[in-house]
């Protein structure tokens, strides 16, 4: 037989096993002004309130033990704590579905697009133009309306061309005639 333990576990009430006699018991200790307190005997089969265990079904128990560790994620494993280099591009496409292969070269080419697109430092600086910003990229401005990206109907027509008057006035209209029209406009 093994010997006890020099430092006997102790349950919630503090009762321990006495190493010599191998009774249960709670040992001797300390008091703050530094009297002692003595051993005190447990009888046996007697079970204090603070040790008494919930009850658990066997059901609950069998729950209980298959049940995930806390913050689990269910699916998740961690990664390989392998030292093995990553493989290469060449070694991963070959291992590759269609479909992955496919969307590997989408990523890589939006990646690209992203490097190549440049970004304007100051706003007020209207000399320079992004690429792809033109008359046919689909961009509205008050001085160009992009009349393409809805289809025409008899009222956009009529709007039109109440905006090619109003932005270039003949020589035949004066100024009133002009403020007369933007009202109409401004309903």
């Amino acid at each position: 037989m093994s010997k006890p333990a020099i430092i006997p576990e102790t349950t919630t009430a503090g009762i321990a096993v006495d190493p010599r006699t191998l009774d249960r018991v709670i040992p001797e200790s300390r008091r703050p002004d530094g009297s002692v307190r003595k051993q005190i005997k447990i009888r046996p089969g007697f079970t204090p309130q603070e040790d008494v265990r919930r009850f658990r079904g066997t059901r609950q128990q069998q729950a209980e033990a298959n049940a995930l560790p806390k913050g689990h994620i269910i699916g998740w494993t961690p990664p390989p704590t392998s030292s093995a280099p990553k493989p290469g591009a060449a070694a991963a496409s070959t291992s590759q579905s269609k479909a992955a292969k496919k969307n590997e070269k989408r990523k890589e080419k939006r990646k690209e697009k992203r490097e190549v697109e440049k970004v304007k430092d100051n706003w007020e600086d209207e000399d320079e133009e992004l690429p792809g910003t033109g008359a046919g990229d689909g961009s509205h401005s008050v001085d160009k309306p992009n009349w393409a990206a809805a289809p025409e109907t008899k009222k956009s027509v009529a709007v039109k061309e109440r905006a090619e008057k109003v932005a270039s006035p003949t020589s035949e209209e004066s100024g009133d005639e002009v403020t007369e029209k933007l009202e109409k406009l401004t309903v």
